[in-house]
């Protein structure tokens, strides 16, 4: 099945879908997707312009709201509006991320710490908002845009990495304790995207993905619901061969197929991205 194609399944038509992140990238791409399959989508960013002219190029119902996923009070808020809009929230999808790319030892304080707000309190933030008021109605699901970096780690992105791995931690532990509630949690961990997170950094010898091809992955599993999707979905059994090699093996591996982004592809445009996703000390704040 093509990366643009998506399976039979539970219909999209109605369902009330909110996404963080959503302003531009594969937040955007995943918000236009839904809305063209009929659901009501609601799009949250810390950019309330740049989601508000998102949402007015959408058809169907959609409306922006302004969100920082670092902030508890402000996700509540996010869902709150969602569902004063739309009623009850049937699918959350935990999408906004930043991304540091460089030698472990050059990453600022300030890019760590704000990796780890984003990527994994943002993502719990969402799991506490959404997760009461779906089990309570006994259906729901949460689906988290994490990445191929859940499950292996490229060099350059040591605290990105990390972050994705907490992710699926979290996310694999709150599956469990959801068993029998009629609430699904699922993972898409695409490879890199063609999108500002990834400005300026190497991909190697794996094509870039476009975020539509994120946003048919995400359209699928909402569809039918499972835990890990892969995108490309080749990742899947190359990550579980991966795991099954001798270090050595593995080294290898990692050497001919994993992008090292240590030497950074276009220094300027990822320079660029840093300051403007907060990751820099240059921004002044």
């Amino acid at each position: 099945m093509g990366e643009g194609s998506a399976a039979v399944g539970r219909d999209v038509a109605g369902l009330t879908v909110a996404v963080t992140g959503a302003a531009r990238g594969i937040g955007a791409a995943v918000a236009a997707r839904l809305a063209g399959a009929g659901a009501r989508v609601v799009l949250g960013d810390l950019d309330l312009a740049a989601a508000e002219a998102t949402a007015a190029a959408l058809p169907g119902e959609s409306r922006a709201v302004g969100l920082d996923v670092t902030e508890q009070d402000s996700v509540d808020a996010f869902l709150d509006a969602a569902e004063q809009a739309y009623g009850p929230v049937d699918v959350l999808v935990n999408n906004a991320g930043v991304m540091w790319v460089g030698p472990f030892g050059a990453e600022p304080e300030r890019a760590a710490r704000r990796q780890f707000d984003v990527n994994v309190h943002g993502v719990r933030h969402g799991f506490l908002a959404a997760v009461p008021r779906m089990r309570a109605r006994g259906r729901g699901q949460v689906v988290t845009v994490a990445s191929a970096a859940s499950r292996i780690s490229p060099p350059g992105e040591a605290t990105y990495a990390a972050t994705k791995h907490a992710v699926y931690g979290y996310a694999a532990a709150v599956r469990q304790e959801l068993r029998g509630t009629g609430v699904h949690v699922s993972l898409v961990m695409p490879s890199v995207v063609e999108t500002e997170l990834a400005l300026g950094t190497s991909h190697g010898s794996v094509p870039r993905l476009r975020p539509a091809d994120v946003a048919a992955a995400v359209e699928r599993v909402i569809r039918r619901p499972r835990f890990e999707v892969f995108v490309p979905g080749r990742l899947d059994p190359l990550t579980r061969l991966l795991a099954l090699l001798p270090q050595a093996g593995r080294d290898l591996a990692y050497r001919l197929l994993v992008p090292d982004q240590v030497a950074l592809g276009d220094g300027g445009a990822r320079a660029a991205y840093q300051v403007e996703a907060g990751l820099s000390e240059a921004d002044g704040q």
